[in-house]
């Protein structure tokens, strides 16, 4: 079964694209921990983190650096931090999320944000792409 990141992929559910190449997605998650807090997809539908080869893996881990380091940019925070789960939606992919405190990474508090402050962070965080 097609995965929901998969067919945001294929462009048949829209997001807030950060950044894009030939293998990898970046997007702002529709139900964030912060301002900012990204997805980072790989292009292949693969389920587990560790299933990936070792290229895929180290691709995907140089893509969400460059992420990382424009979200900090991006949007004022201590720190970025990292975190892979995976146990909602079966297709790998990292959560980069602004910290300014342990609280939130914990995927407990949420922010709430318009389609133009979506918009307005995603454009942010792609112009601070080097």
């Amino acid at each position: 079964m097609t995965s929901i990141f998969t067919k945001i992929i294929n462009g048949e559910i829209p997001c807030h694209k950060v950044a894009e190449n030939e293998d990898f997605i970046a997007f702002l998650d529709v139900n964030p921990n912060a301002v900012g807090h990204t997805l980072v997809v790989p292009k292949q539908e693969v389920d587990k983190l560790f299933d990936l080869d070792k290229n895929t893996y180290a691709g995907l881990m140089e893509f969400s650096r460059s992420l990382a380091i424009a979200l900090e940019k991006a949007v004022p925070c201590e720190r970025i931090g990292m975190s892979v789960i995976g146990l909602e939606v079966p297709h790998v992919h990292i959560h980069l999320i602004p910290l300014n405190a342990m609280a939130d990474i914990q995927f407990q508090k949420k922010v709430s944000l318009s389609k133009e402050e979506f918009e307005r962070v995603a454009k942010s965080i792609s112009a601070h792409l080097s």
